[in-house]
């Protein structure tokens, strides 16, 4: 039964991926012994979309192998957590975009793609000497405040042309979301350049404060263990909640047989099975949930010999525009990328290259065998790549990447306002404000805050 006010009150947090680790641990560290954890993740392991795979003798990331280090939610938990010494940096993040019959250096200076050194832009040879003059005219269209939203699509072409859109833009939205610019909302996906759309001026480039991206010694795939641990929640695997129901003093869920009763509930699973959850109880954040899609996506992860290529790869890796019609929409070269890797590697090749945006389903019915064939081959276009790897492996990402649509956040704020009125709920994840493992984190600290505050719980938090 959930506890009195003077006793420890019971919160279950629904999915155990990176948010619903991070919720339980904050929930922990902040209610202390006034607070007893349980987490129900319904696959076989927690981590969500980080893991860990063994592929040619090494063990490295299936899923995201780099952390935001500009925000200081994801290096901030590596640290809380016990794995601070482990903490690394690129080698480089000097990227490419393959395009227009090779791989050519991302100019620099950009703004999520857009060009503000048009010299450097130049160099590069990814716009054409047409899409440079059409991206050169921005500087003459009159600048005006734009207080909705629109997608990122659309407004870059209005004012840069679609070839920086096709070769810049659209790339780099479909490298981070698995999406297309024309779809996705430009408040919710680009920040800094919706507020200097909100402004009336151009957008600036980012200035240098540190490193872009920190990862893991060993994997990134590694955190989620190590948070599960650190909360001291009671975790687990292979539990489908079906059922949310109120009860006078808390909350009820049912997972087939398996009943519990709860003084808070935290729900850290994707937006359909919020929705299912919220039917009942929050049927408005429901109805807001449920239309949001979501992108599959697979990674093909490769080891290659040392003899497939006269020289190590440059940079960290390359994207590949939508237009250009390829399988893969990028690839990273982990090998270089990560000191760590390219010495586990041994003076192999170790390739990663995703596949699969939004509204491109045929690229997933693949059989694994044909992808690595096709990533294979196209690496062997790129970047001269021959030679048949010595290991390789397919980690498919079924429905993991939400689209952010125009109007997203305020659809957010619409799910917050609707579930505020339950109090001991709250939600968070992907869904919310941002995909990446920093703002998962942020959204799981959130979470475990209105929880906390909703059972008298507040004045302990830190």
């Amino acid at each position: 039964m959930p506890g009195g006010l003077g006793e420890q009150r019971h919160i279950v947090v629904v999915g155990g991926g990176i948010a619903g680790l991070a919720a339980a641990l904050f929930l922990r560290e902040r209610g202390g012994q006034r607070v007893r954890v349980t987490v129900l993740e319904a696959g076989p392991r927690v981590g969500g979309k980080l893991g860990l795979i063994e592929v040619g003798g090494m063990t490295l990331d299936s899923g995201a192998e780099a952390l935001l280090a500009r925000r200081p939610e994801a290096v901030d938990l590596v640290r809380r957590v016990g794995l601070g010494a482990d903490l690394v940096h690129p080698t480089t993040i000097a990227a490419g975009v393959w395009t227009r019959g090779r791989v050519r250096p991302l100019p620099r200076g950009h703004v999520f793609g857009i060009p503000t050194d048009l010299v450097a832009a130049a160099r590069s040879g990814v716009l054409s000497g047409p899409g440079l003059a059409r991206a050169a005219l921005e500087r003459v269209l009159p600048l005006r405040a734009r207080a909705e939203d629109i997608s990122v699509g659309r407004f870059v072409r209005a004012r840069w042309g679609a070839e920086v859109v096709d070769r810049l833009v659209d790339p780099l939205v479909g490298g981070v979301y698995a999406g297309r610019a024309d779809g996705l909302s430009l408040a919710a996906t680009v920040p800094p350049l919706a507020a200097a759309a909100r402004e009336g001026r151009r957008p600036l480039p980012a200035t240098a404060d540190g490193p872009v991206f920190a990862g893991l010694r060993g994997g990134v795939g590694r955190l989620p263990a190590a948070v599960a641990t650190a909360s001291g929640a009671d975790v687990h695997t292979g539990v489908t909640v079906r059922q949310l129901a109120r009860r006078p003093d808390g909350w009820r869920l049912v997972a087939g047989p398996v009943t519990l009763d709860a003084d808070g509930v935290v729900l850290a699973v994707p937006a359909g099975p919020t929705a299912r959850l919220l039917t009942e109880v929050v049927p408005a954040a429901a109805a807001e949930l449920a239309p949001i899609p979501y992108a599959s996506m697979a990674i093909v992860t490769l080891v290659l010999p040392a003899s497939s290529t006269p020289g190590s790869p440059r940079g960290s890796g390359f994207l590949v525009p939508a237009v250009d019609g390829r399988l893969i929409k990028a690839v990273t070269w982990s090998s270089t990328k990560w000191a760590w890797t390219g010495a586990a590697a041994g003076g192999a090749i170790v390739a990663r290259a995703s596949v699969g945006r939004f509204g491109d389903p045929p690229d997933l019915a693949l059989t694994d065998p044909e992808l690595v064939r096709l990533a294979c081959r196209e690496l062997a276009e790129a970047a001269g790549l021959r030679g048949e790897p010595i290991d390789s492996a397919v980690t498919r990402w079924g429905g993991a990447l939400p689209q952010y649509q125009v109007g997203h956040l305020d659809r957010v704020a619409r799910v917050r306002a609707a579930v505020a009125g339950a109090p001991g709920l709250a939600v968070c994840g992907a869904a919310y404000d941002g995909i990446g493992v920093a703002a998962c984190i942020a959204s799981a600290d959130r979470a475990a805050a209105e929880v906390l505050a909703a059972l008298r719980l507040g004045a302990e938090l830190g």
